[in-house]
């Protein structure tokens, strides 16, 4: 779309794990853009990192085509709030639930949370993600190879393992991988590594819930503006992102919502160990 920021941004930077206000151009989630169409209608979705960028997205798009949505996050509580006033304007329940998705009892809590309160789980979004831009190998420490690994993976296997007994047939489980999966950035280099074994986990874990009616998928996103990228890239890094696809410019969190709608919805029934490639022109294989 010709009205999306074009490169260069503005050379920026957070702490992270950042937040929406302080983004330069702000994000596009779909506030003002996503038009539903029951899609969705009577279905219960939990995200993880649902408060800001591609999760942020995804509870709007789901609010929007009538499903009722739990919001994991970390401790971002005025963008999950802001998240949550977007899912009840559209008519839809939220509930908001703050924890740390490293650890596994928390992951149990969030399921047993939006269990006990709608009843059942239709879809799961694993969006919830960590990383650090290092320059060498020496730079990445044992603790922050560690928190990558559990955020990003450990915490998939916990959400999924305890999120399945709650889901009926015909129930979707979406986990947000990278492009970085088919092509690798060594100054990302756990990261990577993240996303290549949750692509590889997608697959295994289709044809592990097939019997059930359960399908499971992956989107490989390129590089999206979300506030993980100035609160985990340096600011020369932050001015130059996305200039490299062959749309030359970074996507919004919005350009992905359509991606995680169709892969949750019953239109989808025949998808599943499939990765969606949302990347601005490179091709996944």
């Amino acid at each position: 779309m010709t009205n999306r920021p074009q490169h260069p941004q503005k050379a920026q930077q957070q702490t992270w794990p950042g937040n929406i206000q302080e983004m330069q151009p702000k994000a596009d989630h779909g506030e003002t853009t996503y038009k539903g169409s029951g899609r969705l209608k009577g279905k219960t979705a939990v995200i993880t990192g649902g408060d800001s960028g591609i999760g942020r997205a995804v509870a709007i798009a789901y609010a929007r085509e009538g499903a009722d949505v739990v919001i994991s996050y970390l401790d971002e509580h005025d963008d999950a709030k802001d998240t949550a006033s977007l899912v009840e304007e559209a008519g839809q329940r939220a509930l908001l639930i703050a924890g740390d998705v490293t650890e596994a009892e928390h992951c149990r809590h969030i399921v047993a949370q939006t269990a006990a309160q709608f009843g059942k789980i239709d879809i799961v979004v694993n969006n919830a993600a960590y990383q650090m831009t290092r320059q060498s190998l020496d730079e990445i420490s044992d603790d922050e190879f560690d928190r990558t690994m559990k955020t990003n993976l450990y915490a998939m296997f916990y959400i999924c393992k305890a999120a399945v007994p709650h889901m009926p047939s015909g129930g979707s489980i979406i986990n947000t991988a990278s492009i970085n999966a088919d092509q690798p950035k060594p100054k990302l280099l756990a990261y990577s590594a993240t996303k290549a074994a949750i692509v590889n986990f997608s697959g295994g874990l289709a044809a592990l819930l097939a019997e059930k009616g359960i399908r499971a998928n992956a989107v490989a996103p390129g590089p999206i503006w979300t506030p993980l990228i100035p609160a985990t890239m340096p600011p020369e890094q932050v001015e130059s992102f996305g200039s490299e696809v062959p749309l030359q410019r970074m996507g919004q969190p919005a350009e992905l919502a359509a991606a995680y709608v169709m892969l949750a919805s019953d239109e989808a029934s025949y998808i599943s160990g499939a990765t969606i490639a949302v990347t601005g022109g490179v091709a996944v294989i």
